[in-house]
């Protein structure tokens, strides 16, 4: 049996460049750290699944270090990594489960993201004439967007910038779209844009095309979109850090210390995090809620859920409403079947989303000129329209 596992835990994505660009700074620490079974995990849309390397790691290991490999503390690092830890331990009682830090705001953190701005601006010799928009995945946890201004501040400190916005690319505001009009008001005469996400993907193919679509719109302004982070020495010596605080115990992982998650006092019937269980529940439903529900109104055939946050609308959900139900009165299923808007439904940077219920379908990246085919295929021939499906719920 090996003493001491190494699990490090990403996020996950459905772009296979993304999972494999994780797994290779994965392979890096197991070159680096040949004392240890180094082994990685996912919180969702990948596999392993983190309570399947938990389970793991903890079969030949007497001790389990967990790695987030996250930028901030947000929704995943504070209930769901917590939660499966719990699990763990009340599973494997003899082994011993330790969770790290985030990477954070951290030293070498700012330093690359700088060097990725470096890089595409030729040296910054006018960088009192540069404006720096450096753009975040975005939070439903304001003190994760709170931790990104933060960085984003420490960027512009002492590097001669003429303008540092920060900005995201979803979930909260001020989204990119938004600040970079602002910072176009000021006239810079070049901008550069920085991706502060560790990985390519989706996101990043959506920033490309809203720059593009800036510059089209500015063609005055020198618009420059940086790299991401990528795997980087400045991002492994962050996480090596981390790795070594956790094997060392100097720091843990925060909310694996709070009284949802360890017994204190009298209060022990909170481990386990129910508050938490309750947020990954919520967080789940709006991946892969699609089991019928009571009405308020009368029973209809069929519900149709168009999302309408900011980042759908900006990809015409608004107008596929109007389609779909202009569809809808064309063959007189209007009274039987209803469209309504949604706010957030977690598949930001995909949409816009379609949820059909009580079917269990999931559509992605609907736009108004699917809406014929979605209402005279699925809504009333009761086939599916499979080149948009995301997901079929059970």
């Amino acid at each position: 049996m090996q003493r001491t596992g190494i699990l490090v835990v990403g996020h996950g994505s459905r772009d296979r460049t993304a999972n494999q660009e994780f797994e290779g700074l994965v392979d890096y620490v197991r070159k680096r750290r040949t004392n240890f079974d180094v082994q990685h995990a996912y919180v969702e849309l990948a596999e392993p699944s983190l309570p399947g390397g938990l389970d793991a790691m903890a079969s030949h290991n007497e001790r389990v270090v967990v790695a987030p490999f996250f930028l901030f503390t947000a929704g995943h690092v504070k209930n769901d990594i917590p939660l499966a830890l719990a699990g763990a331990r009340r599973k494997f009682p003899a082994v011993r489960f330790t969770a790290g830090r985030v990477l954070g705001v951290h030293p070498a953190m700012v330093e690359l993201a700088y060097q990725r701005a470096h890089e595409a601006g030729n040296g910054l010799a006018d960088a009192k004439q540069t404006a720096l928009v450096i753009v975040g995945r975005g939070s439903s946890d304001p003190d994760a967007n709170g931790d990104f201004f933060k960085l984003a501040r420490l960027l512009g400190e002492g590097h001669g910038f003429g303008w540092v916005a920060p900005a995201f690319i979803g979930i909260t505001r001020p989204l990119f779209t938004e600040a970079i009009e602002l910072i176009a008001r000021v006239r810079p005469k070049k901008i550069l844009v920085v991706p502060y996400f560790l990985f390519a993907g989706r996101l990043i193919s959506q920033l490309e095309a809203q720059v593009k679509e800036f510059h089209a719109r500015y063609p005055w302004i020198r618009t420059t979109l940086a790299p991401h982070l990528g795997v980087h020495p400045k991002l492994l010596e962050a996480l090596d850090e981390r790795i070594d605080e956790a094997l060392s115990e100097r720091a843990s992982l925060p909310c694996d210390n709070c009284q949802y998650r360890v017994p204190i006092g009298a209060i022990a019937e909170n481990v386990g995090g129910f508050r938490s269980l309750l947020w990954s529940a919520r967080h789940m439903e709006t991946h892969a809620q699609a089991v019928p529900h009571a009405h308020a109104h009368r029973p209809m055939r069929r519900h149709v859920l168009v999302c309408g946050n900011v980042d759908c609308a900006s990809r015409g959900s608004i107008a596929l409403m109007a389609e779909l139900r202009r569809a809808l009165r064309r063959v007189g299923r209007e009274r039987e079947i209803r469209v309504t808007r949604t706010s957030c439904m977690g598949r930001c940077g995909e949409g816009p989303t379609v949820a059909v219920y009580p079917d269990g379908i999931w559509y992605r990246g609907v736009t108004p000129a699917d809406a014929n085919e979605l209402v005279d295929c699925h809504l009333v021939g009761d086939r599916l329209v499979g080149r948009l499906i995301d997901a079929i719920m059970q």
